[in-house]
């Protein structure tokens, strides 16, 4: 169940980003950083909400000394928090266990993070998020995975996203929704698999991988939303017919050609007879065109 604190930590990361992205005031930014130093983030906080990336972030867009400081101290705190790796196995697995760590490099100088100080909101996007201890989420994340590498049809893919990463941030998008994996999340999870590895929507996979749609917008879409072209344009048709059937529909009755629709003149009828006056009148009859639900009585 989530926490109280998770719940403010993931609020305050949002915001965060919000402001990074927006270059919004600084004495807000302010504010949520002396308020995330008073919660209790732990390991787990950390990787669920991701919020060291944010806190990351705006300690290299923001100019302010204090924001500034603030983001180093809480950054280094929390990576205190990390288990700590063996010696030998440093050197040869630095480059692994700084991807899959929840925490940034705080190497500021470095020509690596001058670079991605340039593309800040890219680098959010790319980041790998933990893994997990449950299969069921692995699974999911090599399910999205494996839809978006669906072969597309263009030359330039330079502004593509590496698909094993992206699969694991929307999944764990999805993961926050709902928090577990019941049925909800795993009807969920299929539903984006469906439609990114839609051969006739490569429209919806180029616009993931090029950051178009963000992990937390196709977390939430509609399977209407998700559709081709093609696919809502057919829907749109089909609830037209489906309206023009309603309204046309057909009562029981005889079908004829002897008599002729007067207002389009076509001779698909189907009448009824119903005695209407009295014994000795003649019954009165009820024309119905199959064609364009025009009505009429015929005595």
């Amino acid at each position: 169940m989530t926490s109280a604190s998770e719940k403010d930590v993931f609020k305050i990361g949002k915001r965060l980003e919000q402001i990074i992205s927006k270059n919004e005031n600084t004495d807000e930014a302010l504010d949520l950083l002396k308020r995330l130093k008073e919660l209790p983030v732990t390991l787990e906080v950390l990787q669920k909400t991701r919020v060291g990336m944010s806190v990351n972030a705006l300690r290299k867009k923001s100019s302010d000394e204090e924001v500034i400081g603030i983001a180093k101290s809480l950054i280094k705190a929390w990576k205190k928090l990390l288990p700590d790796q063996s010696k030998s196995s440093v050197k040869d697995e630095k480059s692994r266990d700084s991807n899959n760590s929840p925490m940034p490099s705080e190497d500021s100088n470095s020509s690596v993070h001058d670079t991605e100080s340039n593309n800040s909101d890219t680098s959010q996007r790319r980041s790998v998020v933990p893994k997990t201890n449950d299969s069921v989420r692995e699974k999911c994340r090599s399910m999205i995975a494996a839809a978006l590498k669906v072969p597309i049809d263009i030359e330039d893919k330079s502004a593509f996203q590496d698909a094993d990463e992206l699969g694991a941030i929307i999944e764990d998008c999805i993961f926050t929704i709902f928090v577990n994996t019941d049925q909800k999340y795993k009807n969920r999870v299929r539903s984006r698999v469906c439609n990114l590895k839609d051969a006739k929507n490569p429209e919806l996979r180029r616009r993931v991988l090029c950051g178009e749609i963000k992990p937390e917008e196709i977390a939430k879409m509609l399977p209407e939303e998700m559709a081709s072209n093609e696919m809502k344009d057919l829907r749109k048709e089909f609830t037209k017919e489906a309206i023009r059937d309603h309204q046309m529909a057909k009562t029981s009755g005889t079908t004829t050609d002897l008599l002729k629709c007067g207002k389009c003149l076509k001779r698909n009828c189907t009448y009824n007879q119903v005695q209407t006056r009295s014994a000795d009148e003649p019954m009165t009859t009820f024309v119905f065109c199959n064609e364009c639900g025009n009505r009429w009585k015929f005595c």
